[in-house]
């Protein structure tokens, strides 16, 4: 497995295990502010025997809270709903993620945010090393003149036969990726009087493999010419 994919891996599981250890820290939180709140709330009805919440119940009710940072921020309702009224506290998920610790989580996050500038500085250096080669890129496809073959975006190889090869090397030499038939048939086959079933039976099995492995595909344009097209750019 080459270096840039495997950073990516790390750089996705970075990922996974911040957003695991964010809400990891936000659920343990949330169960004890409402562990508190429903004390607080408990203790506040048998003093005050009344379902009427005024101005002396909240003080009462932030008064019974053991978590200092939740006083004054939690609040009280009555569910009208119910056949007899039920008071309830609640406290919004914003309230309960400030008091969450989030440090370990932030540290994490820090480190994807680096990993992931360095997963872009291994794509920019390898860019970099592809034009250094004379590569040519096109549609999630890489063709490397030094090394005569053509590369996937995951840098796997293309296997291609000969014809297939050139074939492809013609398109991407073609500053808009068009080759007229007559072209094509001149140059793969010389000597050859009529070419175009050839041809036809080149297209045919080249563009399967061109599908599988990339965004782009080999159009008909009314019978005269080929065209190589990046299907993201339609």
């Amino acid at each position: 497995m080459r270096t840039q994919q495997r950073a990516v891996i790390v750089l996705f599981a970075l990922i996974l295990i911040s957003g695991l250890t964010s809400f990891t820290s936000y659920s343990c939180t949330s169960q004890l502010v409402a562990k508190d709140m429903d004390r607080a709330l408990l203790l506040t009805m048998k003093e005050q025997q009344s379902d009427v919440i005024t101005q002396d119940t909240i003080g009462l009710f932030n008064s019974h809270l053991q978590m200092e940072a939740l006083r004054g921020k939690a609040t009280l309702a009555v569910d009208t709903k119910q056949k007899d009224f039920t008071c309830y506290a609640h406290c919004s998920a914003a309230t309960i993620f400030s008091l969450s610790d989030q440090r370990p989580a932030t540290v994490l996050w820090s480190i994807s945010l680096l990993w992931g500038m360095f997963c872009l500085y291994l794509r920019m250096r390898k860019g970099a090393a592809l034009s250094a080669q004379g590569a040519m890129t096109y549609g999630g496809l890489t063709y490397s003149e030094t090394e005569e073959r053509f590369i996937t975006s995951t840098g796997e190889t293309v296997r291609l036969t000969p014809m297939q090869q050139e074939l492809m090397r013609m398109f991407f030499s073609s500053p808009s990726h068009r080759l007229k038939k007559a072209e094509i048939c001149d140059t793969l086959w010389p000597r050859k009087p009529d070419a175009n079933d050839t041809l036809y039976t080149l297209i045919k099995r080249l563009r399967p493999i061109i599908e599988e492995h990339t965004s782009l595909k080999i159009e008909s344009d009314r019978g005269c010419s080929y065209q190589l097209k990046d299907s993201n750019l339609e």
